[in-house]
C-alpha cells in the first residue's frame, strides 16, 4: 500500500470557556451544557509517523504523561483501526507537550482530535468531517469542538456546535498551580450532587438559556470597555475547595486593566482577559515573578480563529 504521506506534524491548541452553564442532567447520564469555547495558542505538538508493523508506540517529552492504552492518543488511534479492519497499518506518536494536564484547558481532548485528523491523512482514510465528528464524540464530550475549533457555542453535552467569530482578537494570561490538577468527571459529580435540585428538565427550558446565551455580544462595548462577570457554574464549587484557584480569581480582580477573569472548564487554571496585546504583555511581564512567588506557573496567550491544524 502506497501512503501520500508517512510523517506530520500536528498543532494541537488549548481551549477556555468563555461561558459554562451547567442545565441539568440527560438520561444518558451526561449533562446538559451551554457554553462558549475559545482556543488560544498555547498549543502541543503531536508528531505522527506510520509504521507497517501494525504497532501504536507514544513517547512524549512529558514524564507524567501517561503513555499506555488508557492514553486519548492510543485510544482514537485503536477506535478507528476497528472500524476499518483493512488498515493494518500502526503509526509511531511524539508528543511535545505544553498544555498542563489535568488543567481545564482540554490538552488531552485536543490530542485526541489532532489523532483524529493526523491518522485520517496519513492512513488515507479520506473520512469526511460528519464521520471525524462521530467518532470524536464516541471519545469524550469536548473533541468534537477541536475539530474546527476557533469560537464556537456548544450544547448538548459538547456536540451540537454553532460558530462565533469575535471582531477582534482578544489576549489572556493563565494561572495553573503546576502541584493541582482536578478531576472533571469528578467535579461534575460534586456539582451534580450539591446542586441538581436547581437543574432545568425540559428541552423548552434548555433553548431559552441557550438564546440567553446566543444574545451576549462578547465583542460590544459592555464587554471590552468594562468589566464583566464570566460565567463558569463549576467555579463556585472549586473556588471554595482549592486554594488555588480562588487566589488566582484573586490575583486577576486586583489588574485593573483585566476586563474579565474566570477558572476555564473545571479547573483549577484560570483566566485575565485583555483588548490590547500591549497592555497584556506588560501586566504579563510586571507580575511574572508575583504569580511564580504564589507557586503559579503562567502564560501570555492569544485567542486563536482555528483548531487542529498542520504544521
Amino acid at each position: 500500500m502506497e501512503l501520500k504521506n508517512s510523517k506530520i506534524t500536528v498543532v494541537s491548541p488549548a481551549k477556555i470557556n468563555l461561558h459554562l452553564e451547567v442545565l441539568g442532567k440527560r438520561k444518558d447520564g451526561y449533562h446538559e451544557l451551554a457554553m462558549l469555547m475559545q482556543c488560544i495558542n498555547l498549543q502541543d505538538y503531536l508528531e505522527i509517523e506510520v509504521n507497517t508493523n501494525g504497532v501504536l508506540n507514544l513517547s512524549s517529552d512529558n514524564t507524567v504523561l501517561d503513555l499506555n492504552e488508557d492514553n486519548l492518543i492510543i485510544k482514537t488511534a485503536n477506535i478507528l483501526r476497528n472500524c476499518y479492519p483493512d488498515c493494518n497499518l500502526g503509526a509511531n506518536f511524539f508528543l511535545h507537550k505544553n498544555i498542563p494536564i489535568g488543567a481545564g484547558l482540554a490538552g488531552g481532548s485536543s490530542n485526541a482530535a489532532a489523532t483524529l485528523i493526523g491518522l485520517n491523512k496519513l492512513w488515507d482514510l479520506n473520512l469526511d468531517q460528519t464521520t471525524l465528528k462521530k467518532f470524536a464524540l464516541k471519545l469524550g464530550s469536548d473533541i468534537p469542538f477541536f475539530l474546527e475549533g476557533g469560537s464556537q457555542y456548544c450544547f448538548g453535552r459538547g456536540e451540537i456546535l454553532e460558530k462565533y467569530r469575535f471582531d477582534s482578537s482578544l489576549f489572556l494570561i493563565i494561572l495553573k498551580d503546576p502541584n493541582v490538577s482536578l478531576s472533571t468527571s469528578e467535579i461534575y459529580k460534586k456539582y451534580s450532587n450539591k446542586f441538581k435540585s436547581s437543574y432545568l428538565s425540559t428541552e423548552i427550558e434548555y433553548e431559552v438559556q441557550r438564546n440567553n446565551l446566543r444574545s451576549i455580544n462578547f465583542t460590544n462595548d459592555n464587554f471590552l470597555n468594562r468589566r464583566i462577570k464570566i460565567r463558569n457554574d463549576l467555579q463556585k464549587l472549586v473556588q471554595n475547595e482549592n486554594k488555588s484557584v480562588s487566589k488566582a480569581l484573586s490575583l486577576f480582580s486586583q489588574i485593573e486593566e483585566c476586563i474579565g477573569f474566570s477558572m476555564s472548564g473545571s479547573g483549577p487554571s484560570c483566566y485575565g482577559l485583555f483588548d490590547n496585546y500591549e497592555i497584556a504583555e506588560k501586566i504579563y511581564e510586571e507580575n511574572k515573578k508575583l504569580f511564580l512567588s504564589f507557586g503559579y506557573n503562567s502564560w501570555l496567550c492569544e485567542f486563536q480563529n482555528e483548531g487542529i491544524k498542520f504544521l
